[in-house]
């Protein structure tokens, strides 16, 4: 598993926390590694053609596609030279796209592979690159591992913490993680609030059984948090634990055809210290 992974390269925030971990996973699962980097094309610039016609729409979209493939190239350019010094095998594309199209090139591209590498959202820094994680998780159909733009140097799952509350997206992540489980060094099944739940079934001292069953020997962790809280609490364990990759359900819902992060999903997006692999 994890044989074919996919990292969405940046070009508009850094590159480096994305292309690191993507490489050095690669590296450890002896994997192939694609990289695809989207520059931006603005259809504001467009819009402010008012005279010309359509010879003149023709120049700038021109011109606004050439400088998003610039981007994307100059982004991808770092992957390569890593992903060469690293002697994996590898793949490289870049494409110019307005937002939405990049946003759904990438939720189907997704669904070819094992594993979809991206960068945390950066609420201070505004760019389009921040709606890739979104879109990937509830449209690609498989894991997402997303990476802290704080992140530096490479992907360290010797420790992997599960945020388990029984629930059906926690254990679709659950098993999407299991080549890191069987490979990891200590295993935390982090459950918050789980004793004001009695009628749950799938509790966490059960998820430790099953892991056993596997031979991949986990603790659980019991903690209590305001509901408002319970991102910050899972994710205040995790430093203090040393969790080096975080797993869990990614939850939204619909409305009007709209993705919406559920709350605790939201918390983790926009506060994540460490990798998390979530899956939809």
């Amino acid at each position: 598993m994890f044989k074919n992974i996919l990292v969405h390269i940046p070009t508009e925030r850094s590159v480096r926390p994305v292309v690191d971990a993507a490489v050095s996973l690669a590296t450890a699962r002896r994997s192939h590694l694609d990289a695809i980097a989207i520059g931006y094309e603005s259809m504001s610039a467009i819009g402010m053609v008012v005279e010309g016609g359509g010879a003149a729409v023709a120049a700038v979209m021109g011109v606004e596609h050439d400088r998003a493939l610039e981007r994307a190239n100059a982004a991808i350019s770092v992957f390569e030279i890593e992903a060469k010094l690293a002697n994996i095998a590898y793949g490289a594309r870049t494409l110019a796209a307005i937002p939405a199209e990049a946003e759904e090139t990438m939720g189907e591209l997704a669904r070819l592979y094992d594993l979809t590498v991206v960068l945390q959202p950066e609420a201070s820094h505004s760019s389009y690159d921040n709606i890739i994680p979104q879109a990937i998780l509830f449209n690609s159909g498989g894991p997402m591992l997303m990476v802290p733009y704080i992140h530096k140097g490479q992907l360290d799952a010797r420790h992997v913490g599960i945020a388990w509350d029984g629930s059906r997206l926690a254990a679709r992540a659950l098993r999407d993680a299991l080549p890191f489980l069987t490979a990891a060094h200590a295993v935390t099944v982090i459950a918050v609030n789980e004793d004001r739940h009695d009628d749950n079934e799938a509790r966490s001292d059960q998820i430790v059984g099953h892991l056993a069953r596997r031979d991949i020997k986990a603790r659980a962790e019991r903690l209590t948090a305001d509901r408002e809280n319970v991102h910050g609490t899972i994710l205040s364990i995790a430093a203090d634990i040393d969790i080096g990759l975080l797993v869990m359900g990614g939850y939204g819902h619909s409305r009007l055809r709209e993705r919406i992060l559920g709350g605790v999903t939201r918390g983790i997006f926009e506060s994540m210290t460490v990798p998390v692999l979530m899956s939809h």
